[in-house]
């Protein structure tokens, strides 16, 4: 099976995954409680290990995402300060 066809392939289940929860939706009466998981992509957990590793990976995930917020903070900055230095040495050259 070549690229391709393995990808249509997953297209075509998703599409099939899709129609089956549409039509859930509808056949659902508007006061029945909502679905937990509306998710087409979410990984289905199977067991209290898989549930404990969801959310150590989503906890890692919002603190690198932090962590990068951060970063990109000290590194504006830096860049900031550098272009006010540079601002005022081409001040101090046209004064000269």
């Amino acid at each position: 099976m070549d690229a391709v066809t393995a990808a249509k392939a997953r297209i075509d289940r998703a599409l099939a995954d899709l129609e089956r929860k549409v039509l859930e939706l509808k056949a659902r009466p508007a006061s029945a409680p909502p679905i937990a998981d509306d998710d087409l992509f979410a990984p289905r957990a199977s067991n209290a290990a898989d549930l404990a590793r969801i959310a150590e990976l989503e906890t890692a995930g919002q603190e690198t995402a932090q962590a990068l917020a951060r970063a990109a903070d000290a590194v504006r900055e830096v860049l900031a300060q550098q272009q006010a230095a540079s601002q005022q040495a081409a001040g101090q050259k046209e004064a000269n």
